[in-house]
């Protein structure tokens, strides 16, 4: 790629999902972890395309941080694709130290997932594990990341350095219906941790985000502070929400989810604003693998 090429040019993103295919191809059979999201959507496509679409297995988990309509569209998605998908239920609230809502609470959770992950690898021969984590995602507090390399996760997209931006270019080349879908994260990073999480207060942020979203908003987060709600939308989007008309359906809605109060963030959503008032981590993410 010369100096003068964009990491999003034609050539440079053939380049990129070239990469990608050698990296796949290096495995006989793969088992990804699939979210419906554009990075695990990417993989599972490229995966496919690579192996044959039945030694590209996708493994989607059911649980109450992940809502009903997330969970319809990836599965709508993965059958349109024509994708090899099973599909794994079960309560991320009863997995041992998650409810309690620590700092590395997302390690607890990657434990449980990679843990039924390996069973089902082993039980189809898939040679490696993959998920979605790409090169931009080693700048935020991720104690996930520890738990993927404890298992031996594989990371296709992080090994071909790839970025959103990089990834969603692919994607929409391949045709993926989800190119620039919102960036999600699970219902639970919307609670301060130290906060229990409860199934209540996951489904008063999912019909919260619900609403929201069905007034146009595309980026969203609701964060939960006990009884308030603080809404993180697009910054361009600000001023819509905080107009006349629709700020008084957003206050009258949320509280109808359980909120007694309902507060609009004037810096926008940003990823993990949560982990802004950290200070020092209990422990650092390690380095890429």
């Amino acid at each position: 790629m010369s100096a003068f090429e964009t990491p999003t040019t034609e050539r440079g993103i053939e380049a990129k999902h070239q990469a990608l295919r050698a990296i796949l191809g290096r495995y006989g059979k793969v088992l990804v972890a699939y979210s419906g999201g554009v990075d695990s959507t990417l993989i599972l496509k490229v995966a496919a395309q690579t192996l044959g679409p039945q030694r590209a297995v996708g493994v989607i988990a059911k649980s109450e941080t992940l809502t009903g309509d997330e969970f319809e569209e990836a599965v709508r998605i993965a059958r349109e694709q024509g994708f090899n998908l099973r599909i794994v239920e079960y309560s991320e609230l009863e997995v041992e130290n998650y409810a309690s809502n620590p700092l590395n609470r997302c390690y607890f959770c990657k434990v449980e997932l990679y843990g039924r992950l390996q069973e089902i690898a082993e039980e189809i021969g898939a040679e490696a594990i993959c998920n979605g984590d790409n090169a931009d995602d080693t700048s935020d507090f991720r104690p996930g990341l520890r738990a993927a390399a404890e298992a031996h996760i594989v990371s296709p997209l992080r090994e071909a350095n790839m970025g959103k931006a990089q990834i969603r270019a692919l994607a929409r080349r391949l045709g993926l219906p989800n190119w620039d879908k919102p960036s999600g994260a699970c219902l639970s990073s919307r609670i301060p941790y130290g906060e229990t999480i409860t199934k209540e207060k996951l489904d008063s942020i999912g019909r919260a985000e619900k609403l929201l979203r069905g007034l146009g908003f595309r980026q969203v987060r609701v964060r939960r502070h006990g009884p308030i709600a603080r809404i993180e939308v697009a910054p361009q989007e600000i001023e819509r929400l905080a107009g006349a008309g629709v700020r008084e359906t957003v206050s009258r809605e949320l509280k109808s989810c359980g909120f007694a109060y309902v507060a609009l963030d004037l810096e926008g959503y940003r990823a993990g604003s949560l982990n802004e008032t950290l200070g020092q981590r209990s422990e650092p993410s390690p380095e890429p693998r």
